[in-house]
């Protein structure tokens, strides 16, 4: 069962898209992501990408968080996203879009700019490195931005085009998943270089 573990909406159980395609994150996972981002949320713009139930965003959301932008490309997730925002009566700070990753950071990019992302593609698919990849090319994020990786694997920045614009703040094992938290540095103009 998944519910909000606090803030505005706590203990509100929320939905998930039926089948196996869509893998919510751990309770115990989820806690612990919040533990440590528990002062870096109020006020954020929030970025939940491969968004499945929107637990994650809907999570910031309760604690104080500003604004969430939901993305995924199965037409369930996105319902059950809906109906979750509903629920949990923070719908009017979210806006779902469904898509695939691509298409939404297409489609976001120079309108929004975020402080705090969360990524959990499906684990087997690889698509990572191309997602940071695109994210630091994108002027989606807000310098010294946070994201939330979960993955199958560590190193998430092995082969990521732009990792200089990353830098690894923790990395941590629960059960089969990798939680990576990354802090996001907006590349230096060559002028401000030569300061």
């Amino acid at each position: 069962m998944m519910r909000i573990i606090t803030g505005r909406a706590r203990g509100t159980k929320l939905a998930a898209p039926k089948g196996e395609v869509t893998r919510p994150t751990a309770e115990r996972t989820k806690e612990a992501v919040f533990s440590i981002l528990q002062f870096d949320i109020a006020g954020r713009e929030v970025l939940d990408l491969f968004a499945g139930s929107g637990q994650m965003g809907l999570e910031a959301l309760s604690r104080g968080a500003a604004h969430a932008f939901f993305c995924d490309r199965s037409k369930d997730a996105v319902e059950v996203i809906r109906a979750n925002a509903l629920k949990t009566r923070l719908a009017p700070q979210c806006e779902v879009l469904c898509a695939d990753y691509a298409s939404a950071l297409q489609t976001l990019r120079r309108k929004q700019t975020f402080d705090l992302v969360f990524l959990d593609p499906p684990y087997a698919a690889g698509l990572l490195a191309d997602v940071l990849s695109r994210l630091a090319r994108s002027h989606l994020l807000r310098d010294g931005a946070t994201l939330v990786c979960e993955t199958g694997e560590g190193d998430v920045l092995a082969n990521v085009e732009a990792r200089a614009c990353y830098s690894v703040e923790r990395e941590t094992k629960y059960g089969i998943a990798y939680v990576t938290i990354l802090k996001y540095h907006e590349p230096k103009t060559l002028e401000e270089e030569t300061k």
